[in-house]
């Protein structure tokens, strides 16, 4: 049996990564994908082989007659306005947003992060939140609201960790490369401003900072303090996360270690590695995480590694939308291993 999804703003580096993952999916087949920037171009541009035209996006709500799910790799107030219309049209349709349009909740939240005035709460409270080793698979039919890059690596470190931790405090130290701001044409992403270079940014403001607070709440029933500080390095792909954290008194080193050994134990996509190992070159290319850790005395540090596009886009869009259509979870991604990249 193949399902027909369709790939809405495939020509940014989230959506072609979907885009690609879906045309070479042995059960999903690419029923339409679409990009106003190039629109009419072939399938080829994608670096995809199938037969197939980008159309705009305006025609996304028609094109997905018939589909069975649709993937948003589109702006934030794109989907905020898309995924109500599809949702209200096709009643069936399973809808996987790569944006943060509905990963905030209350809808308070989004406005003060996102600055929108007009949001969809029944929405927002509907969405599930897609990372599927912490809160399982989502529903067929589902709105399933994709966490962000920095989130995934950041929440996969955190939460088997919480409930040792003094306050739920950690302090995070996270690296991402430049495709993680998407394809924008802004001075500070330009070569000459990154190259050789490495600095913070949106310092104590940065929108992921509240969806790890919340979902690392309703993960783990502890109400966390997260302190969450982004940089960017001089490199395309990947994200490196470092938390630090005091752990509470009486814990040691091997309750640490039970615990991540008890989070992710079966789970297809995380790989443990000393803190050394947990680096970029061990993640860009595939869908795992990586995660270590090391303990001296009451200090935990907490490492985890993730390709930004693959786990922490596309290819966990893709792992959603396997496991709500009743698939494998490593269907069409099973090659997206470190075995398989070398």
């Amino acid at each position: 049996m193949s399902f027909r999804v369709g790939v809405v703003g495939a020509t940014g580096y989230s959506g072609t990564i979907a885009a690609r993952l879906v045309a070479q999916h042995p059960s999903l087949t690419l029923a339409f994908a679409t990009s106003d920037a190039k629109k009419g171009a072939s399938y080829a541009h994608l670096g995809i082989r199938a037969e197939g035209t980008l159309v705009a996006n305006a025609l996304a709500e028609a094109r997905a007659e018939g589909c069975d799910a649709v993937v948003l790799a589109t702006p934030a107030e794109v989907s905020l306005e898309l995924a109500p219309r599809l949702r209200t049209r096709y009643p069936d349709l399973t809808i996987c947003d790569l944006s943060g349009a509905f990963r905030l909740r209350p809808a308070s939240l989004y406005e003060r992060y996102y600055k929108l005035t007009h949001t969809s709460p029944g929405l927002l409270e509907a969405a599930f939140y897609g990372l599927p080793e912490l809160f399982g698979a989502p529903p067929r039919g589902a709105l399933v609201s994709s966490p962000g890059c920095y989130p995934t690596a950041t929440l996969l470190a955190l939460a088997p960790v919480a409930s040792l931790v003094d306050e739920g405090a950690f302090h995070v130290d996270a690296k991402s490369g430049t495709t993680g701001a998407g394809r924008q044409a802004k001075e500070e992403h330009s070569f000459a401003e990154v190259d050789e270079n490495l600095r913070a940014y949106k310092v104590h403001d940065h929108q992921h900072e509240p969806e790890i607070n919340l979902h690392l709440a309703r993960k783990t029933g502890v109400t966390p303090d997260v302190v969450f500080v982004p940089h960017l390095l001089p490199v395309r792909r990947g994200i490196l996360v470092t938390a630090y954290a005091r752990l509470k008194s009486g814990v040691a080193e091997d309750a640490v270690k039970k615990a991540y050994e008890a989070a992710y134990a079966g789970k297809r996509f995380v790989r443990f590695a000393p803190p050394g190992e947990v680096t970029l070159a061990s993640v860009v290319g595939t869908n795992d995480a990586v995660l270590g850790w090391s303990v001296r005395g009451r200090s935990l540090v907490a490492f985890a590694a993730i390709d930004n596009l693959i786990k922490g886009a596309g290819g966990q869009g893709i792992q959603s939308l396997n496991l709500a259509l009743g698939l494998a979870e490593d269907a069409g991604l099973d090659h997206l291993t470190r075995s398989a990249a070398g």
